[in-house]
């Protein structure tokens, strides 16, 4: 918000009010003065404060697990300790995939500003503030999950990103977005938001997980488990409104944006301790405990409310799942897909 200028020596006079004894007109009403002005206010803003953190904090429980409750339903993880610990394996994962880097884009040491979309448990951010104690970080989320002692240049804010964002433009130096597959409709909004919110010259940074499973020696055949899991979620993920191709699609939506210097790089992630690469079979055995932790939350709320399945016919596909990832003989992978890009300077 800008204030107003003072006037100058130049400014013509001002138009003199009406007389003290003129009574005030319709446009010019006097604003009278409560004589007691605290007890009805606080006590309504009180009343306010107490609904509002009551509507975010009241989880849904649905099939054992926990569930946001504000703007319920918009996304379809659970936010219970089991689907946290899942985030936490991830976060691990990806640092290691990317040599201990926690972003891709070139962006400098100087980053005043950031703004961390999706943040989940906060782990990304709270990484990212302690490696630059001179930027102020914000973290966002759906839901209250974050710790509460963090360090001081971070904080967390429940927000909605797929609306309308709230910052200044022309604001942050970086906006890091990271597993926000299936959870935003419209993408090409998604990006203006961020284009107008980052500093000319600021950049964005994404990182996201091809849900197709892939294997170079066909072990993955078009009826194997892990391919039927594949075609299930992208055709649920359209159904739902919400695509989980984000990563395929990221590039392109950038680029459509206005976003320009748009590189992406692509990893594979294998699915077990197959590889003979050191450094990628440690990723395999860490993203096997990955997978093995979070498919229940990916599926159970999708394919319960968007395709109709019930509890025990989620269970029997986990049941498949599990023994399809774990068979030493299925050499799977997927792409973990890093795609950033730099607002123009003009």
């Amino acid at each position: 918000m800008t204030e107003s200028s003072p006037s100058s020596p130049h400014s013509p006079p001002k138009p003199q009010g009406p007389p003290h004894d003129a009574p005030p007109s319709d446009g010019d009403s006097g604003l009278e003065i409560d004589s007691n002005p605290t007890t009805d206010y606080q006590d309504e803003f009180a009343s306010d404060t107490t609904s509002l953190n009551s509507m975010i904090t009241s989880y849904r429980y649905e099939n054992g697990r926990r569930y946001h409750a504000y703007k319920e339903g918009a996304y379809w993880g659970p936010n219970d300790e089991e689907q946290n610990e899942q985030l936490e394996i991830a976060h691990h994962m990806f640092t290691l995939l990317l040599n201990n880097k926690l972003f891709l884009a070139p962006i400098g040491d100087h980053i005043r500003r950031a703004l961390d979309v999706g943040t989940g448990t906060g782990i990304w951010a709270i990484d990212f503030a302690e490696d630059n104690p001179l930027t102020e970080i914000i973290g966002t989320d759906l839901s209250p999950i974050q710790p509460g002692f963090v360090p001081p240049n971070l904080r967390f804010e429940i927000d909605d990103a797929t609306e309308t964002w709230v910052y200044p433009e022309n604001h942050f130096d970086l906006v890091h977005v990271r597993s926000m597959y299936g959870a935003v409709a419209d993408w090409p909004a998604f990006y203006q938001n961020a284009l107008k919110t980052l500093q000319p010259g600021g950049w964005i940074d994404q990182l996201e997980m091809s849900i197709q499973f892939r294997s170079d020696d066909n072990t993955v055949t078009d009826d194997h488990v892990l391919a039927l899991w594949s075609r299930l979620f992208i055709a649920t993920g359209e159904q739902f409104g919400k695509t989980f191709q984000i990563a395929e699609r990221a590039k392109g939506y950038m680029e459509e944006a206005g976003f320009e210097n748009v590189t992406e790089r692509r990893f594979k992630l294998p699915i077990g301790p197959w590889s003979k690469d050191k450094k990628l079979k440690k990723l395999g055995m860490w993203n096997l405990v990955h997978c093995e932790s979070g498919i229940e939350g990916w599926a159970m709320a999708l394919l319960t409310r968007v395709m109709g399945w019930t509890y025990d016919d989620v269970q029997a596909l986990l049941a498949e799942m599990r023994k399809g990832l774990r068979d030493p003989n299925i050499h799977a992978y997927f792409y973990v897909v890093g795609v950033y890009g730099r607002k123009p300077q003009n």
